[in-house]
């Protein structure tokens, strides 16, 4: 014989040649010979094997102290212990004890995509939860489209969403709604007569339809890359050097004219463009200076002969009114006369003639 105590909160299991006779509770008991005992604390988790817990459930008091959760291969089990998640219990079959505290159990189908909405959106962050569910962030800016096995669902705004991990494929594209730029550069063009150059063109544009960009067309950017880069070229191409760099700020116009529409295809609306940069190879580049040396050197000629002709009009002007009027051709005589007195220094005067005759002989012919 033995004498064992049970504590609060713990229960004894009491065999006999393998078989459960007795569950014993609080309190002190006699065990009978050939009997063996095994105590358990009702606040931890065991866990039974299948054969032990089918054996066990044949005692009627062994079946009042536990739950018994069933969880089938399709779903899963959160478990609440006094209303708080505790864990998830995959497919099979568990026993929990009664014990202080209470525990609650919410089964959820994991056979669809979509999660229930009575399921707490705070419990996907829990770590015995994350690796059952898969979970996608739509941005502000962006929009999404969702794809189960393959096929196309519907269009995802902003926001979270989260779907169960099983055998069924989910797929989310998505794109940046907001208006965007896109650079064409370092493109080699040959105009109208055969002058090469380099050219950098530069684009905004901003996705208007998500499902033809995403859906119905397949890398709906490097498509409008390739359409912007064939128009640049095509429109580049009518054109003379000499007219292009007259109005290379018309080459934006005419390129986004010709590809407006094709861009509506690809979900997508033009809302500006033009040439950012032409580069011209050395030779051109050469020649570009020459001509602008000529033409500089043409203007400067041109007003010279201007003043020139100015000048002389001038001169024959004011020698018609000295014509006509002796005191102006006397008063500009005087003129002429201070004009060169100021660029004498020194006046030698000689002989015995008047001094003033003498001045008069140095500055009147």
């Amino acid at each position: 014989m033995k004498r064992v105590t049970i504590n609060t909160n713990y229960v004894g299991l009491v065999f006999k040649k393998g078989e459960l006779k007795r569950v014993l509770t609080a309190g002190s008991y006699w065990l009978g010979f050939g009997e063996t005992f095994t105590m358990y604390d009702m606040s931890k988790d065991y866990d039974f094997s299948v054969s032990e817990l089918d054996m066990y459930l044949l005692n009627t008091d062994f079946a009042k102290l536990i739950y018994l959760v069933s969880v089938a291969d399709n779903e899963l089990a959160l478990v609440y212990q006094n209303r708080n998640f505790k864990t998830v219990l995959r497919a099979g079959r568990y026993a929990i004890w009664k014990g202080l505290s209470e525990y609650s159990f919410v089964k959820v189908n994991i056979s669809k995509t979509e999660i229930e909405e009575n399921i707490d959106r705070n419990l996907f962050e829990k770590a015995a939860l994350v690796n059952y569910i898969r979970a996608y962030k739509i941005e502000a800016y962006e929009t999404g489209l969702l794809f189960i096995d393959g096929k196309f669902d519907k269009v995802l705004l902003a926001g979270n969403y989260v779907y169960w991990k099983n055998n069924i494929t989910i797929q989310v594209l998505k794109t940046d709604m907001r208006q965007l730029n896109m650079e064409i550069i370092g493109q080699e063009i040959l105009t109208k007569d055969k002058a090469q150059l380099r050219m950098n063109f530069t684009v905004q544009y901003k996705v208007e339809d998500v499902v033809k960009a995403l859906l119905a067309n397949k890398d709906f950017e490097k498509q409008l890359y390739i359409t912007m880069q064939l128009a640049l070229r095509e429109a580049v191409g009518l054109l003379t050097f000499d007219e292009l760099m007259e109005s290379k700020e018309k080459i934006g116009t005419s390129v986004l004219g010709s590809t407006i529409n094709k861009a509506e295809e690809l979900g997508v609306k033009l809302a500006n463009g033009g040439v950012k940069d032409i580069i011209l190879s050395g030779e051109i580049k050469d020649i570009m200076n020459q001509v602008l040396i000529a033409e500089k050197k043409a203007q400067a000629n041109m007003i010279t002969r201007r003043e020139e002709t100015a000048s002389t009009r001038s001169l024959l002007n004011t020698a018609k009114l000295m014509e006509d009027n002796s005191m102006l051709y006397k008063l500009k005589e005087m003129e002429y006369v201070e004009k060169i007195a100021e660029k004498i220094n020194n006046i030698s005067l000689s002989g015995s003639g008047q001094i003033v005759d003498q001045l008069k002989q140095i500055f009147v012919k």
